[in-house]
């Protein structure tokens, strides 16, 4: 027999067990990772906490009462808001960022009552006003949002492109800022929070401890009937009270503490 013969028979045995060897591996190696080790990790993703996917230092403390319609529980910054409705929210998230240290600008919102935002906690401190900033509030918030924790622009009824939210939503979020939008349409809003009054509660009296004549009496509240949604939030239903509580005017989830403070009844009001 040849040489060549001998080292052909020589390698062909080590061709086949270098071939078994590899099999085995691969076979190894695709049965170590079994479905069970990523199904679990899937599942704890999907039931995390809202709150839970944001610290501190990403979003904006908010009254106690609008955690739970918030998704994060929170303003998350770098994020847009749109609110619609009652003015007692915004003054109440004004309040709320201001008395954490926060600062704030408002923009085109010469309505806007600052005494019922101090009534609430707010540091004037830390508000910044701005009633007229011309033909363009859009332009004067995209400049704001740089250095400032919370920035609410009144749209004045204009309805905003995809093409110019895209640019501010993008420079919202290299700032680490929230815009509140109000008063118009803005294209592509991370989160939508409208509201609206349902009832009006009036304060007793002594002449009159319990029953109120309608239209006449002593405002003591306001309920609201609170809605948001957004992005990869299923949104959320509430009431919530406008009441006098201690040294200040807060907002109370009527739904969440199932509570009442008042005496008088409600009177009921479509708007």
């Amino acid at each position: 027999m040849d040489r060549g013969a001998m080292q052909t028979m020589e390698t062909a045995p080590d061709k086949a067990q270098k071939l078994a060897m590899l099999r085995q591996t691969l076979a190894a190696a695709t049965t170590r990772s079994k479905p069970e080790s990523v199904v679990p990790q899937r599942q704890i993703s999907a039931v995390v906490n809202e709150q839970e996917k944001y610290t501190d230092r990403e979003r904006l403390a908010v009254p106690p009462a609008l955690e739970r319609v918030l998704p994060g529980a929170g303003l998350i910054r770098g994020q847009v808001l749109a609110l619609e409705g009652a003015r007692s929210l915004l003054l109440s998230l004004i309040a709320q960022v201001s008395a954490d240290g926060g600062h704030v600008a408002v923009i085109g919102q010469p309505q806007l009552c600052l005494l019922a935002a101090v009534e609430m906690g707010a540091d004037l401190s830390r508000i910044a006003v701005i009633p007229d900033p011309g033909p363009d509030p859009v332009e004067i918030a995209a400049v704001l949002l740089d250095g400032l924790d919370l920035v609410v622009v009144g749209l004045g009824g204009i309805s905003v492109p995809p093409s110019r939210s895209r640019v501010v939503m993008a420079r919202a979020r290299s700032k680490g800022a929230v815009l509140v939008v109000t008063d118009g349409t803005w294209s592509g809003a991370h989160v939508k929070l409208q509201s609206r009054v349902c009832a009006y509660r009036h304060q007793p009296t002594a002449h009159q401890p319990s029953a109120v004549r309608r239209g006449y009496g002593r405002l003591g509240g306001v309920s609201l009937a609170v809605r948001s949604h957004g992005r990869g939030f299923a949104g959320a239903d509430t009431r919530l009270d406008v009441m006098h509580c201690g040294d200040r005017v807060q907002l109370v989830d009527v739904v969440g503490s199932q509570s009442n403070s008042y005496d008088a009844p409600s009177l009921p009001v479509a708007l």
